[in-house]
């Protein structure tokens, strides 16, 4: 079964119209695909790209620390910036471990690393309001 009957991602009809005012998936994302591929596997510097896996690390646990200092009765104040954070993280590990740069070792670390950013944020996430949190309780 194929998806409005092309079996080429890039051949989607994207707007919905047809003839000549069509525009395919591809034309309006196959350059950046091509692009950022290019940039991802082929050139992106491995040790900026460390410094910025380092660096959203720290900033999401400076603002898990910021945000249950700040909350009133208990509230968590700062989740959301925190987990974007945790996401950029694993952003990173993952362009850097596509690129090779990662020993197995060092993988299973990076992993750990990740999921203590993002079980950190879960826990503080229930202590929002949106996440079930009531200081009345």
């Amino acid at each position: 079964m194929y998806v409005q009957g092309v079996d080429n991602v890039y051949d989607l009809n994207f707007n919905g119209l047809e003839g000549a005012d069509k525009v395919t998936y591809g034309e309006v994302f196959l350059q950046a695909e091509q692009e950022y591929s290019r940039y991802n596997f082929e050139y992106a510097d491995t040790a900026i790209l460390h410094q910025h896996f380092i660096d959203a690390e720290k900033e999401c646990v400076a603002l898990l620390d910021a945000g249950a200092r700040a909350g009133e009765g208990g509230a968590h104040k700062m989740v959301l910036p925190a987990y974007d954070q945790a996401i950029k993280a694993s952003h990173v590990f993952n362009l850097l471990d596509a690129r090779g740069v990662i020993s197995v070792t060092e993988r299973a670390g990076y992993i750990q690393r990740v999921r203590t950013l993002a079980k950190a944020c879960g826990e503080a996430f229930l202590l929002t309001e949106a996440g079930g949190f009531s200081a009345a309780a």
